[in-house]
């Protein structure tokens, strides 16, 4: 039997799955929450005194800032002391009862703690054992820390964000963790369907580095694609000083024609019918050369008129348009409203709590929120509570360790 339960079309494509999840911050949590949003049962082992993300931002209780909430929802918390032996026997517990362990540490810190793959796969030989850090496991750069930040630098993303005055910046988003979250996420449910053909468990490694420039290089590679052109990387559409939001006459406006066809209908509602015509503008390969001369043009006309006017005439003519919406402004955004995407529960301790919502949808079963992120250890007698009650073929000694704890 490879699944921990029997599936549940009420829980997500995941139900039946457990994950022992020994990630903090923002990388590990976010792939485990995509698991836990599809189903999965994760188990978030925290040391007595919790993720750190937990102290971070406007919150009601102390443990619950806001950073912890918007990563750690459909989880269970347990609080385990991994050095000391009881609670290791725990976990080694736990881990019998595993499909996927997950961890973010550096090869040296999991090594201490007697936890690297040979050791887990001897408690269950089936086991996903998934990681991510900084770069490769094998690498010179193994045991160097890395931070998103750090890693916006290293993967040209600090550098593209900063080239219209050459000066490097941050994006204002933990990008390099988010993605490598969804890239681990990624290759773990492609691990899971690897052993459901073959019953094979494995380990399974992401190095944020290469996640990251493989995200920037899918479009930006350009000239580096092929080296006979002696071209350079960035797409140069992209970094065109005139590609951003328009202004109009009271706020401002994302536009992208896109098809040629599509360029042949803004033109003409621009007031220039003439240039769709125009041979420098008429086809892609001309239109791509002369960018910068079209955005200029569009930019010009757009003060014109209301962002709602335009937005009302560019949907007449099937032109993909929208606001420059701001964060705040999303949570009045009608689309949304009427989808019902952000989700507001009441919390036992921390009361009403909006989350936002689960984007994919599947015919046959339904992610859902089903837990709200956890209090420290909120789960602890719960879990050991199952463990004690789980048939133990090979360490009924670890099951008085267990049973101690209740």
């Amino acid at each position: 039997m490879i699944l921990t339960d029997a599936p549940d079309p009420r829980r997500g494509p995941l139900s039946g799955l457990r994950v022992v999840d020994l990630t903090i911050n923002v990388l590990g949590p976010v792939c485990t929450q995509i698991l836990g949003d599809m189903g999965a049962d994760i188990i978030k082992v925290e040391e007595p005194k919790g993720d750190y993300t937990r102290h971070v931002g406007p919150r009601v209780s102390d443990d619950m800032g806001a950073l912890f909430l918007g990563l750690n929802r459909n989880k269970r918390s347990i609080v385990l002391n991994l050095k000391d032996s009881q609670d290791s026997a725990v976990l080694t517990r736990l881990l019998e009862t595993a499909d996927v362990m997950v961890h973010a540490m550096r090869p040296g810190a999991i090594d201490r703690l007697g936890l690297t793959y040979d050791k887990v796969r001897a408690i269950k030989p089936d086991i996903i054992y998934a990681s991510a850090t900084g770069f490769r496991p094998g690498s010179s750069r193994r045991e160097t820390p890395a931070y998103d930040d750090v890693v916006q630098g290293l993967t040209g993303t600090a550098a593209m964000n900063g080239w219209r005055d050459g000066v490097p910046d941050y994006l204002p988003t933990v990008i390099a963790d988010k993605h490598s979250g969804y890239v681990l996420a990624n290759a773990i449910t492609s691990a899971l369907f690897w052993r459901e053909r073959t019953g094979e468990g494995q380990e399974v490694h992401v190095p944020m580095m290469e996640s990251v420039i493989v995200f920037n290089l899918l479009e930006h590679l350009w000239g580096r694609a092929l080296p006979a052109t002696g071209g350079k990387a960035g797409y140069t559409r992209l970094m065109n000083a005139d590609r951003r939001p328009y202004r109009t006459a009271d706020g401002y406006l994302c536009v992208m024609a896109n098809t040629d066809a599509q360029w042949q209908r803004f033109l003409e509602l621009l007031g220039h019918g003439d240039l769709a015509r125009d041979p420098r503008y008429e086809r892609t390969q001309q239109r791509s050369a002369n960018i910068q001369d079209l955005y200029a043009i569009v930019a010009k006309r757009l003060v014109d008129r209301t962002t709602a006017d335009w937005g009302a005439a560019l949907d007449q003519a099937d032109i993909p348009n929208g606001p420059a919406s701001t964060f705040d402004e999303l949570f009045e955004d009608p689309y949304l409203l009427e989808t019902g995407f952000f989700e507001t529960n009441t919390h036992p301790t921390e009361g009403a709590m909006t989350l936002p919502g689960i984007a994919p949808s599947f015919s046959a079963c339904t992610p859902s929120i089903r837990r709200l992120p956890p209090r420290l250890g909120a789960d602890t007698h719960e879990i050991l509570n199952e463990l004690a009650q789980t048939p133990d073929r090979n360490r009924h000694e670890n099951d008085l360790k267990i049973r101690s704890r209740l």
